[in-house]
């Protein structure tokens, strides 16, 4: 049976011009039930023809606490979007197979999470009834087609000494069934990110398009396949011919200090071929991807040891030759994500830069560099049969939505910055030719809504700093702006320390929320950013509160003296992550806020170390170990400087964050406490370091509004 479109169970997406923009003054400000209400883009596919976009778009339920993705399909020239799938369990990850015959997605309809297949018909963008394909007790995810469109590559957890599905399938029910829940622990990293990493480990497995027995291709491994990941780019993929397929692993015995995950091959038409490594840096190799003439595999690559904020650079390695190529190309920017033109001739990417994340191209010698794209931050590149791009863009006032660039149509880039702060930019390390492809929005997801809301623009500036660094701020004034009047302020910072503001949009800290209620909105890119070269971000190893907090604070200072609307007596410090550290650290070490609000922060370097797990973090950043090094770790301590807290705080901390233990929270709490320190703290019992849930959400940030109205209004 043809399935219907789904235009009864889920509205359609109207095109953009079917709206008319209310006028700017009837517009409202945002309110956290409108950031509810908006429909998230996940991931892109693009059909072999060209002529069709999957994606997937995420609802939320407030009152039922839950989000529910489905894939949607849009015709690469424009157009009406549809509903290809609509089961009450959710679909994600839709991929058109090679041929443009079939798609296959995954969804928890039955079995847990499992993949299904449907057959595609291209000339009206539909597709028959989904089959099951996958069964596996363990669960499948990651998948993708090889370009034969003949088998299915995808990762499940399973025991590495199981023979069969019926093995793991029988230890879970045994584990499940036991009266004891004890563990034993015998090696570091026993529990990552929000869970405990018990037995299991994650590995990769093959099953035909037709059904049949998944193959596990790592067998045996007691290593994860891929490692773990908070998304990105694929951590493996298949060669053109379908014969082999590369793969990111980290061999290293002490995962818990290594970043060093490496690329290796595997030929899959040979029973009894093993793994071949082919990487060869000391740090991190990631995101393999091979050219589509065979001949080339490149892949993101980290030149230092343990350190997870090196610079993400660009490789190719030559197959028949079996060597690897210089960076390219030589720009001092992370490579966040790449994909080859068609014709193997050269690859796009996308960087960091300045807080904005622009397309690149380059050639693969790395000479003819340039930049296609200005304002925005992008994403999941695909390249059309015509040489047309299709990628996600999100800007600070846009939720994500589907565009087209077509990188023949070009004009020439805009200079944004005005002649009063272009005299403290931050030089680049590269040289780009810059062209602003044109560019066309596919979805319009959150169109009516966002037609509906006051999102004032953000500002950027610049000011010199410590060592003559330049830095970068930016600014959100509160809608229904008075030039006339003066506004109280939140200073929020950013985690990492190797992150960034920019423009770009964020569901968790979302700074057009944060200044909805009535307040001026400033962001400060202190050293440890990224999109500044490799310097500054290696800016804040060993140096936590050191120049970070200079570059702080003199962005604040540059702001109080050149926004008049700014009123410096009612500025309150927010952070989470290394942005809660610094609230830590600012709450020892000065008065100028009537308030902080600290999420999810380090406050005694020294526990943090042993309740962490991903050791290499803590190593590198204070040069050792607290036995190695302890008087780096009590220098940046925010909780030596406990004598000087005088500032009302709210601490924040979750129960399942792993990488910043609870711990963190309960000894600041206790601390501001026992100092008589105006405080209070939100504990959630069922999140870890990022609050995901819906309802937990909404009371934070209720929560963090009504701390800082009490102090600031």
């Amino acid at each position: 049976m043809r399935y219907r479109r789904f235009s009864a169970l889920l509205p359609v997406i109207s095109l953009l011009g079917s709206f008319t923009f209310a006028n700017a003054q009837s517009r409202r400000p945002m309110t956290f039930i409108d950031m509810m209400k908006m429909r998230r883009l996940g991931d892109i596919s693009v059909s072999p023809d060209g002529r069709w976009v999957l994606y997937s778009a995420t609802d939320v339920d407030l009152d039922k606490n839950s989000r529910t993705s489905h894939i949607w399909i849009i015709p690469a020239t424009g157009g009406e979007s549809h509903a290809l799938t609509a089961s009450l369990a959710g679909e994600s990850r839709g991929r058109f197979s090679p041929d443009g015959k079939r798609i296959l997605f995954q969804s928890k309809r039955e079995d847990g999470q499992q993949i299904w297949l449907a057959d595609f018909n291209s000339a009206n963008g539909e597709i028959d009834e989904p089959h099951k394909l996958t069964s596996i007790s363990t669960e499948a995810d990651g998948a993708i087609w090889s370009p034969d469109s003949r088998n299915i590559l995808f990762t499940s957890a399973v025991y590495p000494d199981c023979k069969d599905d019926a093995c793991n399938q029988q230890r879970d029910a045994e584990q499940d069934s036991s009266k004891v829940k004890a563990q034993i622990f015998t090696h570091l990293l026993y529990r990552h990110w929000t869970a405990f990493t018990g037995d299991k480990r994650s590995h990769l497995f093959v099953i035909p398009a037709t059904g049949g027995t998944p193959r596990d291709l790592t067998a045996g491994d007691s290593h994860d396949v891929p490692p773990f990941s908070l998304g990105g780019p694929d951590a493996y993929a298949f060669s053109p011919d379908s014969k082999q397929i590369a793969f990111e692993e980290n061999l290293d015995p002490v995962p818990a200090t290594s970043t060093n995950s490496d690329i290796f091959t595997l030929q899959l038409d040979d029973p009894s071929a093993k793994p071949v490594k082919i990487s060869t840096a000391a740090g991190g190799d990631l995101s393999p991807a091979y050219s589509p003439d065979g001949k080339y595999i490149a892949w993101r690559s980290q030149e230092r040891a343990g350190y997870e904020s090196d610079r993400f650079r660009l490789v190719i390695y030559d197959r028949s030759a079996k060597k690897l190529s210089q960076p390219l190309p030589d720009f001092d920017r992370w490579i966040d994500e790449f994909t080859w033109a068609p014709d193997s001739s050269k690859i796009y990417f996308i960087a960091g830069d300045s807080g904005r994340s622009p397309v690149f191209s380059t050639t693969l010698d790395g000479k003819d560099l340039h930049q296609l794209t200005d304002e925005g931050s992008y994403g999941d590149l695909h390249v059309l049969p015509n040489g047309q791009l299709i990628a996600s863009r999100m800007t600070v006032r846009l939720p994500s939505e589907v565009v087209t660039l077509d990188p023949a149509r070009v004009t020439k880039a805009t200079d944004h910055e005005s002649p009063a702060t272009r005299r403290y930019l931050q030089p680049t390390s590269y040289t780009a030719t810059r062209e602003v492809a044109s560019e066309k929005q596919l979805t319009h997801l959150n169109t009516a809504l966002l037609a509906q809301l006051d999102l004032p623009r953000m500002q950027s500036f610049w000011f010199p700093s410590i060592g003559h660094v330049r830095v970068q701020g930016f600014v959100i004034k509160p809608p229904a702006f008075d030039e006339s009047k003066k506004y109280p302020v939140k200073f929020l910072i950013h985690g990492g320390p190797e992150g960034e503001w920019g423009d770009s949009w964020s569901y968790r800290w979302n700074a057009e929320l944060l200044a909805a209620n009535g307040y001026v909105v400033i962001m400060i890119n202190p050293r440890g950013s990224v999109g500044y070269g490799q310097a500054f971000t290696d800016g804040v190893n060993g140096d936590w509160g050191g120049k970070p907090y200079i570059d702080l604070m003199r962005g604040l200072d540059y702001a109080e003296l050149h926004f008049s609307y700014v009123d410096k007596t009612r500025e309150c410090a927010l952070g989470a992550s290394y942005g809660g550290y610094m609230a830590d650290w600012i709450l020892g070490h000065t008065q100028r806020f009537r308030c902080i609000v600290t999420h999810d922060g380090m406050f005694n370097p020294e526990s943090a170390y042993g309740t962490t797990e991903e050791l290499w973090f803590n190593e590198w950043e204070f040069k050792g170990t607290p036995w190695t090094n302890r008087t780096l770790y009590r220098r940046w301590s925010p909780m030596l400087a406990e004598t000087n807290f005088k500032t009302p705080t709210l601490v924040i901390h979750s129960q399942l964050d792993y990488r910043l233990d609870v711990s963190e929270g309960y000894q600041l709490f206790t601390t501001l406490q026992r100092m008589n320190v105006p405080s209070k703290m939100l504990y959630f019992p069922d999140e870890g370091h990022w609050v995901a849930k819906p309802q937990n959400s909404e009371l934070w940030y209720k929560t963090v509004n009504d701390w800082v109205d009490q102090w600031t209004k």
